[in-house]
């Protein structure tokens, strides 16, 4: 079991390393936390509404999705896709910000989902369609997009074309019935972390769905990552997890032998 670095979190998600921090949302509280190495948290950025999740662009700026647009900056002023309630995101290599938005929520009849670019100008557009309940998202070297599609069990890749389309498209990783895919992160040798809430627990898999590794949860796993001074220490957002929604969430630290690579 992995050992508990962080508590009193209402609903944790997005965790990421950057610049030698560990930082996390808690959606429920309307807050982006960045944490010290023991573990104390200060509240950096505050958002209304959820879904929200964060990355960086290349010129420093904390970037966000939320239900109003993609927001930049201190001040969090808008991006782009502005009006639609992006989930997850990740920055490539050339400072674009893929996005996606589930179609449905869990509770409601499945409906596809969409992917969608916001260039560093910020403007947006629809990249890809007919994805189910698109999550956790990861660029592998500087051209594979991966996102996990929660309600088909599986990891889906693209080819990113230098004009910022994706080409491609093909099963990354087939995780089998139940496996639900949610937050995302890749590592050295290519592998893919990823955590689910119905596990539950974090699972490392090979291209094409080998399992490597499982660490287990006492509570759904909603998202994890890898950092730390060395990137081997996998950072692991749970929660509580039922009808009533999300509850009791905590943040939980493993260390692993290969270290973080890709984004974000």
């Amino acid at each position: 079991m992995a050992e508990v670095f962080a508590t009193d979190i209402q609903m944790g998600e997005s965790p990421r390393w950057h610049d030698g921090r560990f930082w996390m949302c808690d959606w429920l509280a309307g807050e982006v936390l960045v944490f010290d190495a023991d573990g104390r948290r200060e509240v950096v950025a505050r958002v209304a509404g959820l879904p929200f999740s964060i990355d960086w662009l290349h010129d420093g700026r904390l970037v966000a999705t939320t239900p109003g647009g993609v927001v930049a900056g201190p001040a969090l002023e808008p991006h782009g896709a502005t009006g639609q309630p992006f989930n997850e995101i990740v920055v490539d290599a050339a400072g674009r910000a893929w996005v996606d938005m589930p179609g449905s929520m869990p509770w409601e009849e499945p409906k596809p989902g969409i992917v969608a670019v916001v260039l560093p100008d910020g403007s947006s557009r629809k990249v890809a369609d007919d994805v189910w309940f698109p999550n956790g998202m990861a660029v592998l070297g500087d051209d594979t997009l991966v996102v996990a599609e929660s309600h088909a069990d599986r990891l889906t890749a693209w080819t990113i074309a230098d004009s910022g389309a994706l080409v491609d498209r093909r099963v990354w990783a087939d995780l089998g019935p139940g496996s639900a895919p949610d937050g995302i992160c890749a590592d050295a040798e290519g592998a893919i972390w990823y955590a689910s809430v119905p596990g539950p627990r974090c699972t490392r898999v090979a291209a094409g769905g080998e399992v490597l590794a499982t660490i287990d949860a006492d509570r759904g796993c909603f998202a994890c990552m890898l950092g730390g001074d060395d990137g081997r220490t996998l950072y692991i957002v749970a929660n509580h997890y039922g009808a009533s929604g999300a509850s009791d969430g905590i943040e939980l630290v493993e260390r692993v032998a290969v270290p973080h690579a890709g984004r974000p």
